[in-house]
């Protein structure tokens, strides 16, 4: 377990006793020297459940918003975090980076935001600012990224995020939500959506007449069948699920359905589909999807899995002399977005009324979610109402 701890040492001349320095060390957590009270829940330990938690935001600097948090999505990330499945949680953790609120204070050097508006925080707080990926509008790509939270911030604390009442964000880091857009359902957008955005943008598979596959229907998959169906792509999901068929179809407008066990759907899709949106998080075979590949297609890897997948390379190059339509296939990836594109695509979900499925939760309730989440028994994205719910009752 990783602790955000400084050392400070102070001395006194009146510390001299009998021709000795006493030297007083005093074990600080820094986040006390922030003058911000605040309050969340967060998990203590690694794999604990979510509890009330007191804590520190850093003053309102010249460059920064501070804004009172309203709504706050629940990723899967969330989970990997507070379970330290990728080996970078710092505790105590307060999750959340989905984060929707209104400013109620604003530096004295603001340019983009005043105090009402309505704001969202998306993956990361920060950024060196002057790398080649910075000079890109690409921060998510920064050596020196910051997270919301788990994360070293620039004065050497830990980051905190949007599981919280109240955040303290620079400028940059922070996007407009565009009136038409509810709050609620706009909190998933700032990692959900521009996650599956981003990737359709930057590999090409947002021009119309495409077959688009999107594997995995959680709050990833129908992000990308909403975005993709808007591009003008045909759709089909891939899933595990026969009974979600129906929704993938009638609800979200997927044009065909494959449930991915049966081997004579994958046979006479075999070939046909120009690119693959893979959402799945759990360890899964890659090589029924690279076989539904045209040549030249692209499969998008976006789940973060916590063991490695094995890659078959042959169908990739030129497949084997039984495989239709193979080779010269492209397996990428990717992670959010950069702050330029992330307004972009919150900008187009508004123009195009593409709303996230949300089921909005109280505070209290997060545990559960979790717990629900694990077993993807949610349609499609928890979002905890933090405006409303938060009741400061730590001890």
């Amino acid at each position: 377990m990783k602790q955000g701890y400084t050392i400070s040492f102070s001395f006194n001349c009146r510390s001299f006793v009998k021709g000795k320095l006493r030297e007083r060390i005093m074990l600080k957590n820094p986040e006390e020297e922030h003058p911000k009270k605040a309050f969340g829940w967060a998990a203590r330990v690694q794999s604990e459940v979510l509890s009330p938690f007191k804590f520190f935001r850093r003053a309102t600097g010249e460059k920064d918003v501070a804004l009172k948090v309203l709504y706050c999505g629940i990723c899967h990330s969330d989970v990997h975090m507070i379970n330290n499945d990728w080996g970078l949680s710092y505790y105590p953790l307060v999750p959340g980076h989905e984060i929707v609120g209104e400013v109620n204070e604003v530096g004295s050097k603001v340019e983009k935001f005043r105090v009402g508006d309505k704001i969202g925080v998306g993956v990361i707080v920060g950024s060196c600012r002057s790398c080649e990926n910075c000079a890109n509008n690409l921060e998510n790509y920064c050596p020196n990224y910051i997270l919301t939270y788990s994360s070293k911030d620039y004065d050497g604390t830990i980051t905190y995020g949007g599981y919280s009442d109240i955040l303290v964000v620079n400028e940059h880091f922070v996007v407009h939500i565009p009136e038409k857009l509810p709050l609620h359902a706009a909190a998933p957008l700032l990692c959900a959506g521009i996650t599956v955005y981003s990737p359709l943008r930057y590999f090409e598979l947002d021009k119309p007449g495409l077959h688009l596959g999107v594997v995995g229907l959680g709050g990833l998959g129908h992000m990308a069948v909403k975005f993709a169906k808007v591009m003008g792509a045909k759709v089909t999901v891939i899933s595990t699920s026969p009974h979600k068929k129906k929704e993938a179809m009638e609800n979200l407008g997927a044009d065909s359905f494959l449930v991915s066990y049966e081997q004579d759907q994958l046979e006479a899709a075999r070939g046909s589909m120009d690119g693959i949106i893979n959402t799945i998080s759990v360890q899964h075979s890659l090589l029924p999807l690279i076989r539904l590949l045209k040549s030249h297609g692209k499969l998008i890897m976006l789940g973060g899995t916590v063991k490695p997948l094995e890659l078959p390379i042959i169908p990739l190059l030129a497949g084997a002399a039984n495989d239709t339509m193979t080779g010269r296939k492209i397996i990428g990836g990717g992670v959010s977005g950069g702050m330029k594109e992330t307004q972009e695509m919150i900008d187009f979900a508004a123009k195009h009324n593409i709303i996230p499925e949300v089921e909005v939760i109280p505070m209290e309730y997060v545990n559960t979610a979790m717990e629900r989440l694990v077993k993807a028994d949610v349609k499609y994205r928890f979002v905890i109402d933090i405006g409303n719910t938060l009741k400061n009752s730590c001890p």
